[in-house]
């Protein structure tokens, strides 16, 4: 694969919108993120204890032998029953202290580098992945997500300043089993932010690293600045599958960055009670930092609680459930605060499966407690339907809602001068501030909304009740028609992704009908 820098971008259309970030530090409140939870320090030693009781005393199933090896070579311990292995706390504590507690998702513009932790201590957001389902901005229509859904996506999330990073949804219309490289492809061709990878099976992983090289610039560039970072998944419960262990063996190659991903239902995959299904999770993160730090040191882990609860009516996964909720804030604080790593989880997203007034109240309570818990990367933007759906629509008011937990949970400025009573003292009956050096120097300081409304009755009316929905539909439908038809890539890179893709999907589509194939997952 050559290596190549200078030829792969082309020039962006004249009218499209520019790319903006917003996340170094903005000057909010005294730029340090406030902290609630559940969760005392009392709390957090006693829920640290059980985890590291669970995995040193029951442990977890790994099937994959280069991995099995390792881990038995660094203290692990055969288990009770075949491919479980207990993981000693010796063992699990030195994985912790030998990964790297920052780390940068760069984008293809040193402009669009995401550092975790912020210097502020708030958090970046990323869009919902894995939606099968698409919202058409322009009608409303629900379809299956195809590439075009990819190009809408990468367009408006491109540009919504909140949003750190992309991730790539399922499709159709291409081949199932190399549905993951077609949504890929076409979202690393549209976007300059930094693309979180999913993979769908064993055989894809090479070619979705493949297609990340020629977007970054070649293997080289792509190992100095990786822009793009792959998700591992446990199988819950305290499983893991031959492919999201081959994951991590693949992304030391480039020293790509991990998103180390459990996924517990309680009441299904995880038990009932919420602090069980949270340490359920923590373990299975642990397991996964263990397996990372015997196969690949170094590689950088983000953790990934995303908690879910059974409706025990329906049958159905709830992401925003009150349990729901409550367990993502204690898994957060749990990974964060207690076992001091990058961590990463829903903070937007809804159980209902269109852009209303439920929604809007499940995601604000979801965003705030999960910001609130010290999550670094809040993921779900744009999501509907318990993450099967996206919205660009959704993904604008998203943004917003972003920007008003970040205002929300900087912690207020208590210095000498806020918190001098002269200029108080100084107004007489009737008086104002308005005047005020103080109030002339910080006025733009004050959140302003680009798509909520704050008009009043009478222009309300006069504007057909243009409300919040209507002016982030808009929004979303000029970045998707000021977006470059041709993308961010040169012609010669678009050229070699598709060959890529194409090569990459004949090969697993015969892969998975050989005959007396055995699946390896």
């Amino acid at each position: 694969m050559a290596a190549r820098r200078s030829s792969r971008r082309s020039a962006p259309a004249a009218a499209a919108a520019p790319v903006v970030s917003a996340f170094s530090s903005d000057p909010i409140g005294a730029g340090v993120a406030a902290r609630a939870g559940f969760l005392g320090q009392d709390d957090l030693d006693r829920l640290m204890t059980q985890v590291y009781a669970l995995l040193s005393d029951y442990g977890v199933v790994i099937i994959h032998p280069k991995a099995r090896a390792a881990l038995l070579a660094a203290g692990a311990v055969e288990g009770a029953e075949a491919n479980r292995l207990r993981l000693p706390k010796h063992l699990v504590k030195r994985a912790l202290s030998s990964t790297p507690k920052s780390l940068t998702l760069f984008g293809k513009n040193k402009n669009l580098d995401v550092h975790i932790p912020r210097k502020d201590g708030a958090f970046i957001m990323r869009t919902g992945t894995g939606a099968h389902g698409f919202v058409d901005t322009a009608t409303g229509n629900y379809r299956n997500t195809d590439l075009r859904a990819v190009r809408d996506i990468a367009a408006v999330a491109s540009h919504l300043d909140q949003v750190g990073f992309i991730a790539h949804p399922f499709v159709h219309g291409v081949p199932e089993v190399a549905a993951d490289l077609h949504s890929f492809a076409t979202m690393v061709q549209h976007t300059d932010k930094h693309c979180w990878i999913q993979p769908y099976g064993k055989d894809n992983i090479e070619y979705l690293l493949k297609i990340a090289a020629v977007a970054a610039g070649g293997e080289g560039a792509l190992r100095e600045r990786p822009i793009a970072s792959l998700i591992t998944c446990s199988f819950t419960p305290l499983e893991f599958k031959y492919m999201d262990t081959e994951v991590i063996l693949q992304a030391a190659k480039y020293q790509i960055p991990l998103h180390a991903c459990a996924l517990p239902t309680a009441g299904g995959s995880g038990p009932l009670g919420v602090a069980g299904s949270v340490i359920v999770a923590a373990a299975e993160i642990l397991s996964m930092l263990c397996v990372a730090h015997v196969l690949a040191p170094g590689t950088p882990v983000i953790a990934t609680p995303l908690m879910f609860a059974l409706d025990m009516r329906t049958g159905s996964a709830m992401a925003s459930a009150p349990q729901s909720v409550q367990a993502a804030s204690m898994a957060v604080q749990l990974m964060k605060q207690g076992f001091g790593l990058p961590t990463h989880s829903y903070g937007m997203g809804s159980d209902t499966p269109d852009v209303d007034h439920q929604s809007m109240a499940e995601r604000m309570m979801l965003g705030q407690s999960v910001a609130l818990a010290g999550a670094d990367i809040l993921g779900g933007v744009g999501q509907l339907e318990t993450a099967t759906v996206f919205s660009p629509v959704q993904a604008v008011l998203d943004n917003e809602m972003g920007q008003i937990l970040r205002h929300y949970t900087a912690a207020p400025v208590l210095d000498d001068a806020a918190l001098d009573l002269s200029e108080i003292t100084k107004t007489p009956a009737g008086g104002h501030f308005l005047d005020r050096p103080e109030t002339i120097r910080d006025c733009r300081s004050q959140f302003q909304p680009q798509v909520f409304q704050r008009q009043g009755r009478d222009d309300y009316e006069k504007s057909n009740r243009h409300g919040a929905f209507e002016a982030a539909r808009d929004h979303a439908l000029a970045l998707i028609s000021a977006a470059p038809e041709e993308g961010v890539l040169s012609a010669e890179a678009r050229a070699e992704i598709n060959q890529i893709v194409t090569a990459g999907t004949d090969f697993i589509v015969a892969e998975n009908n050989r005959p007396g194939k055995v699946s390896v997952i």
